[in-house]
C-alpha cells in the first residue's frame, strides 16, 4: 500500500508472450521482497505491449493472467498496488508532454529497439521506437523513488532520470529523480539454448525460455537439454563458461543456496548430474507456483486491478496537473 513514511517503488511487465523464469528470477521476486520495504506499485504495462501487433482476444487474456502471475508469485495486494496501465488515462497524455522534451538524440541510443526492430527500423511502429518516453512517463507519474529492473532495462531508466532533471531545469521543479534498483545476480538471465542472448519471451525457440505457464516436467527436459562449456568443471565464470553460469545463477536463486556453496557440493562431478538436479529444483518451484496460480479466479484479479487503478489514479492526476501547469496549458 503507498505510505508516506516509505519510498515508493514502480515497475512493470507487459502482457505480451509467455512470462518466463526471467521476468521471475529478474524482476518479480525482487517486487515480492521489497514489499515490506518500500511503497509499492507495479503496473500491468499493456501500453507498452501494443507496440507490437496483438491479438486483441489475445492480449486481454494476457492481461489478466500477467496480474495472475504477479500474485502467485507473491505480489500482495494488501501491501502493494497492482493495476492495468491503460486504466489511468495520465500514462498517455504525461508522455506526450515528455515526448517534447525527448529528443531524436536520445532515442536513437536506446540499445533496445535496435535489437528488437533489427533491420526493419525504418517499418517499425513509432511506439516501439517512442515507448521509453512512456516508460519514463510511467516511473515519474508516481514520484518514484527507486525502479527495480533488469540490465536490459538500465538505459531507459537513465533516459527517465535525464527527462526529469532537463524538465526541471527548463520549468522548475517538478519531478522527483528515481534510482535504480538492480540485483546484480538476476540482472540478466539467459537462453538455455544460447548464453549469449538473453532469456526473451520473444525468442524463436521454446527452448531458449521456461515459461511460467510450462509444464513441470517440460521445463525439466529443457534443463536437461540446456547447452553447456566446455571442460567438465562446475564453476561460476561469465567470461569463460557462460551457460555454466547461467544455469548456476538459475540453481541459486531458485534454491536460495549460495553460488560457491553449489560450486563446493558439485566439485568433482559432472554436468550431467547437475543439470538433473537442477531440472529437479526447476521442476519442484513451477509444481508449487502453478498451484498457486490456478487457484486464482478471474474474477477476482479484475477487481484487484480495478482497485489498484482507483488507489494510484490521484497520485498520476495530481503530478500531470502540476506538469501542465508547469508548461502553461492549465
Amino acid at each position: 500500500m503507498i505510505k508516506e513514511n516509505k519510498k515508493t517503488v514502480f515497475s512493470g511487465v507487459q502482457p505480451s508472450g509467455d512470462l518466463h523464469l526471467g521476468n521471475y528470477l529478474g524482476a518479480i521476486l525482487q517486487w515480492a521482497e521489497m514489499q515490506d520495504k518500500y511503497s509499492c506499485i507495479f503496473c500491468v504495462v499493456d501500453y507498452h505491449a501494443i507496440t507490437v501487433r496483438q491479438d486483441p482476444a489475445v492480449l486481454r487474456d494476457r492481461i489478466i493472467e500477467t496480474a495472475k502471475m504477479y500474485l502467485a508469485a507473491g505480489i500482495n495486494p494488501e501491501k502493494s498496488v497492482i493495476f492495468q496501465q491503460s486504466d489511468v488515462s495520465a500514462h498517455a497524455e504525461l508522455a506526450w508532454i515528455l515526448n517534447c522534451s525527448a529528443r531524436i538524440a536520445d532515442l536513437n541510443k536506446m540499445t533496445q529497439f535496435k535489437e528488437k526492430a533489427g533491420k526493419n527500423q525504418e517499418t517499425v511502429t513509432v511506439g516501439l521506437y517512442d515507448y521509453p518516453v512512456l516508460m519514463a512517463a510511467d516511473i515519474l507519474l508516481y514520484n518514484t523513488d527507486a525502479v527495480p529492473v533488469g540490465e536490459d532495462q538500465i538505459q531507459h531508466v537513465e533516459l527517465c532520470r535525464d527527462l526529469a532533471q532537463r524538465f526541471n531545469r527548463q520549468f522548475g521543479e517538478t519531478f522527483k529523480i528515481p534510482e535504480l534498483v538492480i540485483k546484480e545476480e538476476a540482472a540478466r538471465i539467459m537462453g538455455l539454448d544460447d548464453p549469449a542472448k538473453k532469456m526473451s519471451k520473444s525468442a524463436a525457440s521454446p527452448a531458449n525460455y521456461i515459461a511460467l505457464a510450462d509444464k513441470p516436467e517440460e521445463a525439466a527436459k529443457k534443463i536437461i537439454k540446456a547447452v553447456t562449456d566446455s571442460g567438465k568443471e562446475i564453476i561460476f565464470n561469465k567470461d569463460n563458461k557462460p551457460a555454466i553460469s547461467n544455469l548456476l545463477t538459475i540453481y541459486s536463486l531458485l534454491s536460495d543456496e549460495s553460488i560457491k556453496d553449489l560450486e563446493k557440493r558439485y566439485r568433482g562431478r559432472g554436468y550431467g548430474e547437475f543439470k538433473e538436479d537442477l531440472a529437479e529444483v526447476v521442476k519442484e518451484f513451477l509444481t508449487d507456483f502453478q498451484e498457486r496460480l490456478y487457484k486464482i479466479k478471474d474474477s477476482d484479479v479484475k477487481d484487484i486491478l480495478r482497485a489498484g487503478a482507483e488507489k494510484v489514479r490521484p497520485i498520476a492526476e495530481e503530478t500531470l496537473s502540476r506538469v501542465k501547469e508547469r508548461v502553461g496549458i492549465k
